[in-house]
This record gives structure tokens, sequence and C-alpha cells, in this order.
């Protein structure tokens, strides 16, 4: 199984971008799919969700500015952030859980986003 994630990068306060997370070796329709991100010096943070039949769910701190999809045709889940704050910088992780299981199974490598001020 892998968890490949894309997109980081460098962008100004204000700006967006879209992360992807291409998932290979697994059943996609049973997972659910989550981002979290980790800041320098900060515990890991949970962003946003999206389950199997598309419910989405979002981390207080990123509601109205990001939004989770995923394409079932592909196995990817993508990152919409917009309205990026300097304390958005992280890096952001995709990882997937079995629908009704509250333990991940797998981890991608992460994607660096760093949002200047």
């Amino acid at each position: 199984v892998q968890l490949q994630a894309s997109g980081g990068g460098l962008v100004q306060a204000g700006g967006s971008l879209r992360l992807s997370c291409a998932a290979a070796g697994l059943t996609f329709g049973d997972y659910v799919m989550v981002w979290n991100r980790q800041a320098p010096g900060k515990e890991r943070e949970f962003v946003a969700g999206i389950a199997s039949g598309g419910g989405t769910w979002y981390g207080d701190s990123v509601k109205g500015r990001f939004t989770v999809s995923r394409d079932h045709a592909r196995n990817i889940v993508f990152l919409q952030m917009n309205s990026l704050r300097p304390e958005d910088t992280a890096v952001y992780y995709c990882a997937a859980r079995r629908t009704g299981r509250s333990q991940f199974e797998y981890w991608g490598q992460g994607t660096l986003v760093t949002v200047s001020s």
C-alpha cells in the first residue's frame, strides 16, 4: 500500500494550493481519508477528513478555507487550501483508516506547505 502526497510548496499569505494524495494497493472505497498536519515544534493536528460516501469534516482552524474531496475513479484525495495563512505552514500528511475504525492503517510521506507573510 502506498499513499503518495504531493502539491506542497511556497505560497504567499492569502494564496491557494491544492494537495493531492494518490492511493495505491488498497480498496479505496473501504477507507476514510484524512489530512493531518504538523508544524515545526508542534503536535500533529487534524485538518480534514472525507468518508467513502463523500461526507466531510474539518478542523476548526481551517473551516471555510479548506475543502477536501476524493476521486474514486483515480483513487486520489485532494485538499484545496484557500486564504492561506502563515500559521498553515506545516508538513501535510494523508492517512487512511477503514470505515468504522479509529486507527489509521496507512500514512503518506508528507508534503511541505510554507506560507510566507
